[in-house]
C-alpha cells in the first residue's frame, strides 16, 4: 500500500485474493485494522542543511523524490518500517543478540534470545516479542518462538514446515529455538562430511520496530 498525491490518488492498495473476497461480499466483513508505514524510497543523504535559501528547504530534494506504488513482492518492499517510539526515546532502537552469527553442526539446537537497547518501553525484552524469519528453514528441524501466545503467533509457530524448495518461515515469540536438520534428510546428494549449508535469519522488535539480520550455518559432520 501507497500513499500518493492526494490530488489524484489517496491511498493505492494491492489487495490479497482473500481481501478482495471479503470486499466483494460488501456486507462489513472487509476493515482494515492494521498497517504499517515505510521510507524505502527516501535518501535522507539528500537532506541539506546548507541549503542557501534556508531551513524551508532543508528536505526539499526528499520532498520532491517520487514515491513508491503498491506492488506485491514482499522481499523487495517495506524493508524500513517507521515505528513509533515511546515519548523520551532520545536514541535509536537496537538489538543486542548474545551471538551474532548462528553456526551450528547438523543436529545440533541453540536458543536466540534478543533485547532491544535504547527503547523505552519497559523491559530489555519487547512485551510483543520478536519476528524470527529464516531464508531457508529446510535447513532446520526445529524453528519455533517461544513465550508469545497470540493466535497469530501460535499460527505462525505451529505451521507445517516445508521441505521442497527454499522457503522462509516467520515465528514469533520472546526467543527462539532453532535445531539443525540432518543434512541427508534434505540434501541426500551432500555425502561429504564438512559440508555447510548457509541461510539468513532476520531478527524484528515487534514494538521498537530494531531490525536485525545475522548469518546462520549449518555443517554436515
Amino acid at each position: 500500500m501507497g500513499y500518493l498525491n492526494n490530488t489524484v490518488v489517496t491511498v493505492d492498495a494491492i489487495l490479497t485474493t482473500k481481501g478482495r473476497q471479503l470486499l466483494a461480499q460488501n456486507d462489513g466483513a472487509f476493515r482494515i485494522t492494521q498497517f504499517a508505514l515505510a521510507d524505502d524510497e527516501i535518501d535522507y543523504t539528500l537532506y541539506n542543511p546548507t541549503h542557501p535559501s534556508g531551513s524551508a528547504y532543508y528536505g526539499e530534494a526528499l520532498i520532491n523524490m517520487p514515491l513508491l506504488e503498491a506492488f506485491p513482492n514482499e522481499t523487495q518492499v517495506m524493508k524500513y518500517k517507521l515505528t513509533t517510539l515511546p515519548r523520551g526515546t532520545a536514541k535509536l532502537p537496537v538489538l543486542s543478540i548474545k551471538n551474532t552469527n548462528i553456526s551450528l553442526p547438523q543436529g545440533a539446537s541453540q536458543i536466540i534470545s534478543p533485547q532491544t537497547l535504547n527503547y523505552t518501553g519497559g523491559n530489555l525484552v519487547e512485551q510483543s516479542g520478536y519476528t524470527f524469519t529464516i531464508s531457508d528453514v529446510r535447513l532446520t528441524s526445529t524453528f519455533e518462538g517461544v513465550g508469545i501466545n497470540t493466535p497469530n503467533a501460535q499460527a505462525l509457530n505451529t505451521a507445517i514446515q516445508t521441505t521442497g524448495t527454499v522457503v522462509s518461515k516467520t515465528v514469533i515469540g520472546t526467543s527462539l529455538n532453532i535445531r539443525g536438520t540432518t543434512v541427508n534428510a534434505i540434501f541426500p546428494a551432500l555425502a561429504a562430511a564438512g559440508t555447510i549449508l548457509q541461510a539468513t535469519l532476520n531478527i524484528v522488535g515487534r514494538d521498537s520496530g530494531a531490525t536485525s539480520t545475522i548469518p546462520f550455518t549449518l555443517t554436515k559432520v
